[in-house]
């Protein structure tokens, strides 16, 4: 029988508590999170990036699996969005903030964490890859569907993937890794970067918990029931089926993917909106109030999915 509160506490349980603690911070006391989230993506995150990826035990070929079932699954989620945000009624500019929500999991502040703790280094490098691809598509479909909400159909602002370092830390570690220049994983360099990298984990989750408690929900929550079924009844369905139906190589990979599509609406497209759609609303409900929503009420739902979804993973019913 699956220990579900073994789970809960030895996986989820964590990230959780670090989360909560920057949540009762940003309660009471006035901080900012965004000098926090600088140092996560210009220095921490890359190190982990680089680090996981560069001394990663994951065969080429998983990668490379790993890396299409990203896009094959961001692409799927984006098409169920916009049929299913039709059928539902939804119009512009929700409709394309529902997609650009739908598509996009928080894989970097609860999704690295999480697998961390649940599937151990094998978690953790799948779960970096998983951001490190998530993020290149963000800053290009990602502001495609940002822009679209605001009222415009263009690529404006995708320059921006040129800018974060985590791109050019995924660069820098795949090509140590084909020059086979890659230093040893007990030297001053890798192990510096392991530091400066692990620093990253709890970092995020303080950010997690203060944007949380940053959150106005104001009138968006009763709007935000077909993201949430989106992101926690349908995407891990579909993670599911991109799972079964690529040839990973490693079923504890496969597992972690399905994990990593199961997360809660990504922070992210809450920056994108804020810029490209600030001003677009629909029933007194302003676009990013909708996204921040959105990305509230499916963090706090998703605790107990992602309890129950870990204990199917392990227990190998479905993988």
């Amino acid at each position: 029988m699956v220990d579900v509160a073994g789970i809960f506490l030895g996986a989820v349980g964590p990230t959780v508590a670090i989360a909560a603690v920057g949540y009762v911070l940003a309660t009471f006391r006035d901080v900012d999170p965004q000098p926090l989230n600088t140092v996560v993506v210009y220095v921490l995150a890359p190190a982990l990036v680089f680090h996981s990826l560069a001394g990663s035990t994951l065969a080429a070929s998983t990668l490379q699996w790993l890396t299409l079932a990203i896009v094959a699954f961001t692409l799927a989620m984006w098409l169920v969005a916009e049929v299913g945000g039709r059928v539902v009624g939804e119009r512009e500019p929700i409709l394309s903030a529902l997609v650009l929500v739908a598509m996009f999991t928080n894989s970097g502040n609860l999704g690295i964490p999480v697998s961390d703790f649940a599937f151990g280094e094998v978690g953790r490098q799948t779960a970096v890859v998983f951001l490190s691809v998530q993020s290149v598509l963000m800053y290009t479909v990602g502001v495609y569907a940002a822009s679209r909400s605001g009222g415009s159909a263009g690529l404006v602002g995708v320059r921006r993937v040129f800018r974060l370092p985590l791109v050019y830390a995924v660069v820098a570690a795949l090509a140590a890794r084909a020059l086979g220049v890659v230093p040893p994983a007990a030297s001053t360099s890798m192990e510096t970067l392991r530091l400066v990298g692990d620093a990253s984990i709890p970092v995020m989750l303080l950010v997690l918990g203060i944007q949380i408690a940053r959150t106005d929900t104001g009138a968006a929550v009763s709007r935000t029931w077909p993201a949430t079924v989106l992101k926690l009844g349908v995407a891990p369905l579909v993670g599911l089926a991109v799972a079964l139906a690529v040839p990973f190589g490693d079923v504890t990979v496969a597992r972690v993917f399905v994990l990593e599509a199961a997360m809660p609406a990504a922070v992210t497209p809450v920056i994108l909106v804020g810029e490209f759609a600030a001003g677009a609303r629909s029933d007194g409900v302003s676009v990013p109030e909708y996204v921040s929503t959105c990305v509230l009420v499916t963090t706090l739902l998703g605790i107990p999915v992602l309890t129950g979804l870990i204990a199917l993973l392990r227990s190998g019913v479905v993988l």
